[in-house]
């Protein structure tokens, strides 16, 4: 399901600016709303995605600024996850297959991790490996406790260590425009990969 975050009117889209121009933050509040399945409605703008600098599991520098010009689908998992992260990613590696030359040109995807003091570059690359993931276009990133901490957070991500050292996450796939726009973001890891796929390529389709 994709929930996206509708502007109702220009005065709350008013109040809406003026708060994260203080705040320079993207905590809000989720409201779970379907967008109209019809193919011709394009999809909403939410508004500019958060930035971030996060390391690549090459080790090199991802920021997701680089992308403008593609759009780009980012996710949150970790490696040691065994019951929904390994739902979630191969699906998108499925979608990864189904966009075909798309995929690297102009369509990108970002795997961060929440769990960073294990998931080190050389882990992250093992896991992408075994899911079969082109690293071409998908990069699996980590960083600090503290960065990865905060990207979450504005994100709308949940996230915490368990005692057994599981970590207890959220899940919401984001995707950003070639404008770097968030246009829209899916809950759950059940979501259609058709929709998906499809929302991808209406985003570097539009005029």
């Amino acid at each position: 399901m994709r929930a996206v975050l509708v502007i109702a009117s220009a005065a709350l889209a008013s109040i809406l600016v003026t708060v994260l121009a203080i705040t320079s933050d993207w905590s809000f509040q989720f409201h779970g709303s379907v967008r109209p399945a019809a193919a011709e409605s394009p999809l909403p703008e939410i508004g500019p995605a958060p930035d971030f600098t996060l390391t690549s599991q090459d080790g090199a520098p991802v920021t997701l600024s680089d992308f403008r010009g593609k759009a780009v689908a980012v996710t949150f998992i970790f490696t040691r996850c065994i019951d929904t992260c390994p739902v979630l990613t191969p699906m998108m590696s499925f979608v990864q297959d189904r966009l075909g030359d798309d995929f690297g040109k102009k369509i990108v995807f970002i795997s961060v991790t929440v769990d960073p003091e294990r998931d080190t570059p050389q882990v992250l690359r093992d896991y992408a490996q075994a899911f079969g993931a082109n690293l071409s276009g998908w990069f699996f990133v980590t960083g600090t406790s503290d960065v990865i901490r905060d990207v979450t957070r504005r994100y709308g991500v949940f996230a915490a260590k368990a005692a057994d050292g599981n970590v207890d996450h959220s899940f919401l796939t984001s995707i950003i425009d070639p404008h770097g726009i968030l246009r829209v973001q899916y809950l759950g890891v059940r979501f259609d990969p058709e929709e998906f796929r499809h929302d991808l390529l209406s985003l570097v389709n539009e005029r």
